[in-house]
């Protein structure tokens, strides 16, 4: 079973930041912007919308960070027609990772076998590195429980905690996400996270990702590095 980082162990948060940048209004300078940050830093991954999917593969082709981009984002209310033709289509374009949003309605009504079905074909069909967008602010704790089941049952390699849209990432999910899990797939903590002590909490508590604006921000704080003056 995998390990948690301990207060102990000192926390290198680069290598877990997924550098998020899902502003409607973003431009392809920022996108050009944030690769080039991801680059600089070693962050695992970009995370941008999917029409920005070929710039940052483009940008980022000769670097080791990840290009992700986001599925059914942000409701998860989008057909499941919709959801696989987005996947695809990111897949064709160069995407590493997909962060899907489930259906949450599903999910709450009880129809465990459409949700599954949903992220096991675009698990399958795609073959790219899925991550399970489960929304925990507004779920209970038995809901994120079998949330979590049926996703990484379909083929999930990620749980994700928040969309950033409805609440975000606490140490608390985290936690439960962790005990559910035990390492079988990995826990990326999102929405919310602005400071690197919090990012920090997070791994500690078991996240093996961490989904922020605000990475640069955060590497600045852990390195005490000092903001350039625009």
């Amino acid at each position: 079973m995998a390990r948690r980082p301990t207060a102990d162990d000192g926390v290198d948060l680069a290598p877990y930041i997924d550098h998020s940048l899902l502003s409607p209004a973003a431009t392809a300078d920022q996108v050009a912007q944030w690769c080039a940050e991801g680059d600089r830093y070693g962050f695992a991954a970009v995370c941008i919308a999917p029409c920005h999917v070929a710039q940052a593969v483009d940008l980022l082709h000769n670097s080791k960070v990840k290009v992700c981009t986001v599925i059914g984002f942000p409701t998860g209310a989008t057909t499941s027609a919709t959801k696989l033709y987005e996947a695809q289509e990111a897949a064709e374009r160069g995407a590493d990772e997909l962060d899907m949003v489930i259906n949450l309605g599903w999910l709450k009504a009880g129809k465990t076998d459409a949700l599954h079905r949903e992220v096991a074909t675009i698990c399958e069909e795609t073959g790219l590195l899925v991550k399970a967008i489960l929304e925990t602010a507004v779920l209970s704790p038995a809901e994120i429980a079998l949330a979590a089941e049926v996703c990484m049952d379909a083929g999930a390699s990620f749980l994700k905690t928040s969309t950033g849209w409805q609440g975000g990432a606490t140490v608390e999910v985290v936690r439960q996400l962790w005990e559910i899990t035990q390492g079988r797939v990995g826990i990326k903590a999102s929405g919310g996270i602005g400071t690197a002590a919090q990012a920090v909490a997070l791994v500690q508590a078991g996240a093996t990702r961490i989904g922020t604006s605000r990475g640069v921000e955060l590497m600045r704080q852990q390195k005490e590095e000092p903001a350039k003056e625009e």
